[in-house]
């Protein structure tokens, strides 16, 4: 455990005791959205330090007993991911520093290996903001919405996120889908 976020972990492992997926993620959500609107997480500079090659992946904190991960990212202008999903696992995302664009996607199976891949609308979240992902409904691309510096976010799955479904699209309009494996930086 990072010791600079106690009473975040502490909300945590009683959030993950709620019962029902909503009512854990509900309860991480108001968790995030209340600490980090008030700037009580802490987070040493080490996870702040973008990477020129991609958005920086790091553990925060692993729970023993497996109910959840809690994984800062580090968006350098210009940053996103794919359209992804989150492995089966639930999530809860909120933005620490900066300001992140958040797009959801339906993603259908269109026959063999290809997928139609619809987006809904694009959000803009700032500090102290924070949205659940529940699957099947978890399909989204997040981008650093600041052109000058960078943006942080705290994402807690249920459980080791260490895979996901990444889509691609094709020169016919359908995606393509691949199981992409995750790992930490740093």
């Amino acid at each position: 455990m990072d010791v600079s976020c106690p009473e975040l972990i502490a909300r945590l492992d009683r959030s993950v005791e709620a019962g029902s997926l909503d009512a854990i993620t509900a309860m991480v959500k108001a968790d995030l959205e209340e600490l980090l609107a008030r700037g009580a997480v802490a987070l040493p500079d080490r996870f702040r330090q973008p990477r020129a090659d991609t958005y920086a992946r790091r553990l925060l904190h692993r729970d023993p007993a497996g109910r959840y991960t809690a994984i800062v990212m580090t968006w350098a202008p210009g940053q996103g991911t794919p359209v992804h999903d989150h492995g089966g696992l639930w999530c809860v995302e909120g933005v620490v520093e900066g300001q992140i664009a958040v797009t959801q996607y339906d993603v259908a199976p269109a026959g063999g290996r290809s997928y139609v891949v619809t987006a809904h609308e694009t959000i803009r979240a700032g500090v102290g903001t924070a949205g659940r992902l529940i699957p099947p409904t978890d399909h989204h691309v997040i981008v650093n919405a600041l052109a000058d510096r960078p943006s942080l976010t705290l994402h807690v799955y249920g459980g080791d996120l260490c895979q996901c479904q990444v889509f691609t699209p094709q020169a016919d309009g359908l995606y393509t889908s691949q199981v992409r494996g995750l790992s930490f930086h740093d």
